[in-house]
């Protein structure tokens, strides 16, 4: 019994060393978020959308999502909000720009204005923007 912990703890040791190894091998590179250049971009409607972008919105659509999705054509910025209680929802982007590392996307959910009439059942808002290729990540705000 007493060999089994020793190689227990050997086995758990050298684990530990391998993870410790691995998370000091990688590396977060830092964002810079100074704004370097707007993005040209421009909104997608539901009927544009390459079709395996669009099965993925409806497995996502649900709930609180945020996705990139890269074709010949393009990349894909999309943001969604997830199941609301009712239709009169709408999407404002802030900001969508470049830093020396980052696309960053900003986007805001606007609720239905008190009084307005609106559908009464569930709405699953989101907004997808088309961009030129880029290398950099993305950066949601």
């Amino acid at each position: 019994m007493e060999r089994f912990r020793r190689k227990s703890r050997k086995t758990w040791l050298a684990m530990a060393a391998a993870i410790c190894i691995f998370i000091g091998g990688c590396s977060i590179k830092e964002t810079n978020g100074t704004k370097v250049s707007d993005l040209p971009y421009v909104i997608v409607e539901e009927n544009e959308l390459p079709e395996e972008l669009a099965a993925r919105l409806e497995e996502k659509k649900a709930a609180d999502f945020k996705m990139t999705y890269e074709a010949e054509s393009g990349l894909y910025i999309v943001r969604g909000y997830g199941e609301q209680e009712t239709g009169g929802y709408s999407i404002r982007i802030r900001e969508c720009y470049l830093t020396t590392n980052a696309v960053v996307f900003d986007t805001e959910l606007i609720g239905p204005r008190k009084g307005e009439n609106t559908c009464k059942g569930p709405s699953y808002p989101y907004i997808v923007i088309k961009t030129e290729k880029r290398e950099e990540n993305v950066i949601f705000e």
